[in-house]
């Protein structure tokens, strides 16, 4: 008989629907105002002081829901944003500069959800509130860092050719690179071999015969920007990853700009900690060989550099760099066979080799990792920003015992906690080029809330509003629509709860309140079609079984353009548009699963393979 399903069909339509309520039920539970309390580099929070904080927030009269010792990290949950608020003035009262307060949203979701991997729907900046930066790549560092690596490439290559020259030396001021060699021919063996290896080189004559000015040409400068900027804004992601922030957004801003946004975090201090930290490693040989005393004095060797460690030891070290951190593909931080803390390090293929073949004639000389950061200084600089200083420092220096390769590790590290915050900055990536915040904003909290209000409220006005139509226009069969919009709002809080890449935006609750009113489309088309069927003067159950089936075919056509839309959608567009073409899709799936599979059940369910005169429709 026609309209009849077996039982395993609804089993597994009940099946995904209990699924998707489990997967959307931790969205019920709000986040909780929350306190995170950590130390400054990387150190970690002992039980003393959580006992200490918890102690102090008692003495104030706030009241907390928990205050709690995570990974090194106190985490104190609050009732309110108020108890929130007066709390951070409380524990920065307490422990001083040593250790960082940072406001945060923590999840509250049951143990037992979290046990099966549920966990609420991502929410975006203008929902959940957090921080937002603008950072400008600083592009003459880019520039400078080229020029350095041709002057050693330069060398290396005019070795290799056996062409002697005087000196190689970078011309940071003008963008060039000057070569001084020993005669004529020499100049033009060095020009030939050069540009053999190069043809983007451009040479010009110098200050005499013997003099050759080598700069980059217009075409290979603006490759270096775009390979900084796009590394960077690569090397960002990783780093945002590395603090864990759920759907964060990192996009290019012009030229040289880079929009960061963190949601859910109310504290720009842990997030500016991470991404604005330009550190990287230099590997150098020990000039074992050069005067120190003389260099303290100011008569530093020309191939050499004085630098100091961390406990103010003067090191005097070669101009010539072993290695960067560029290859660096791996960092973990551990500990040596004497119990101190340690950083292994893993580096691509080219990495092994450069490392390799610097410490092969090297067995017995020391090497020294030296660690470089970029800070805003005093100066301002001609856009109104501090100009970045470069700080450097000798983290540790070790006898070569033997010939290094792709693994290796650093030692002399102060602190475990130290050495896990150099492993993440080297396990996310060294910069390209420093990078500067230049704008930062905070979204509080309240404002995402009113948001979320706002949205849901719209939600549940359109909700009612269709519920009422369908009731009223198609009687029992308005009250099976309305059952299939119900499910379908739950499938699209479970899907969106489940994706790890779904992030629920503002625009995003509208494209939800939009799937709405086109679920109801789909049922309308088939609803009219049965009423069409009836008044030809077919039977109930041929009316219901050919208004299915006929009707499928306009709702696949109408749903499949509108899908194709989302997701053009997606791919060009950027933040909001991003989120409302992330609903749309997924709205439009979940309409047609529960218009044509989930309403057809029912109505099988109730009518199907029975003798029915007449319809409720």
């Amino acid at each position: 008989m026609l309209n009849q399903n077996p039982v395993w069909r609804y089993l597994v339509v009940v099946g995904m629907l209990l699924l998707a309520l489990v997967y959307a039920l931790p969205n019920l539970y709000p986040e909780d105002p929350a306190l995170n309390i950590s130390a400054t580099r990387g150190g970690t929070v002992s039980e003393d002081i959580r006992a200490q904080i918890e102690q102090g927030f008692t003495e104030a009269g706030i009241t907390t829901k928990a205050v709690e010792l995570d990974n090194g990290q106190v985490l104190a949950r609050f009732n309110s944003t108020e108890d929130q608020l007066q709390a951070r003035e409380v524990a920065s009262q307490l422990l001083g500069t040593n250790y960082i307060t940072a406001l945060n949203l923590a999840p509250a979701t049951p143990d037992w959800l979290t046990s099966i991997g549920a966990s609420p729907m991502k929410l975006g900046l203008d929902l959940r509130g957090g921080v937002h930066f603008l950072m400008a790549v600083d592009m003459k560092a880019a520039l400078d860092k080229n020029l350095n690596d041709m002057v050693q490439t330069f060398r290396t290559d005019l070795r290799e050719e056996k062409i002697r020259y005087r000196t190689v030396q970078a011309d940071l001021a003008n963008g060039q690179v000057q070569l001084s060699l020993r005669s004529v021919e020499d100049v033009a063996a060095a020009e030939a071999a050069l540009k053999k290896r190069d043809r983007e080189l451009v040479f010009t004559p110098g200050a005499d015969e013997l003099t050759v000015l080598v700069s980059i040409s217009e075409i290979r400068l603006k490759e270096i920007r775009e390979y900084a900027l796009e590394q960077n804004i690569t090397i960002i992601r990783n780093r945002v990853n590395e603090i864990g922030v759920a759907e964060p957004l990192v996009q290019r801003q012009g030229a040289d700009r880079i929009v960061v946004q963190l949601p859910g975090v109310q504290d720009t201090a842990q997030a500016k900690e991470i991404l604005g930290a330009t550190a990287s490693l230099e590997f150098r040989l020990v000039d074992e060989e050069g005067d120190l005393a003389a260099a303290l004095e100011g008569r530093v060797p020309p191939n050499a550099e004085l630098y100091y460690t961390r406990d103010g030891r003067p090191l005097l070290l070669e101009k010539r760099i072993m290695l960067t951190g560029e290859h660096i593909t791996g960092a973990s931080s551990a500990y040596d066979e004497y119990s101190r803390p340690q950083v292994s390090i893993k580096l691509d293929a080219k990495g092994g080799n450069m490392l390799s073949a610097a410490t092969r004639d090297s067995i017995g000389r020391r090497m020294a990792s030296v660690f470089i950061e970029y800070k805003p200084g005093t100066e301002i600089g001609a856009d109104g920003n501090p100009v970045l200083v470069k700080q450097q420092e000798v983290i540790n220096d070790a006898t070569i015992q033997a010939r290094l390769g792709r693994d290796f590790r650093i030692t002399g590290i102060s602190s475990p906690g130290e050495a896990q915050n150099l492993a993440t900055l080297l396990r996310a990536g060294a910069l390209i080029a420093p990078i500067q915040i230049i704008e930062e904003r905070t979204i509080g909290p309240s404002l995402g809330k009113e948001n979320i209000e706002l949205g849901v409220t719209a939600i549940q006005w359109g909700m009612v509003a269709v519920l009422i139509f369908m009731v009223i226009y198609y009687k029992a069969f308005g009250m099976v629509a309305n059952l299939a919009l119900v499910a379908n709002l739950i499938l699209i809080v479970g899907v969106m709860s489940m994706i790890p890449g779904a992030t629920l935006t503002l625009p995003g609750m509208a494209g939800i309140v939009l799937t709405v009113g086109m679920a109801v489309d789909a049922n309308v088309l088939i609803f009219e079609r049965i009423r069409e069927e009836l008044a030809e003067g077919r039977s109930v159950q041929q009316a219901i079984h050919h208004g299915y089936d006929r009707a499928f075919a306009t709702i696949a056509d109408s749903n499949i353009t509108t899908l194709l839309v989302a997701l053009i959608l997606f791919g060009i567009g950027t933040g909001p548009v991003k989120g409302f073409a992330v609903t749309l899709a997924i709205g439009i799936l979940t309409s047609i699963f529960t218009a044509v599979v989930g309403t057809r059940l029912l109505v099988n369910l109730f009518w199907g393979g029975r003798r029915v005169q007449s319809l409720p429709i």
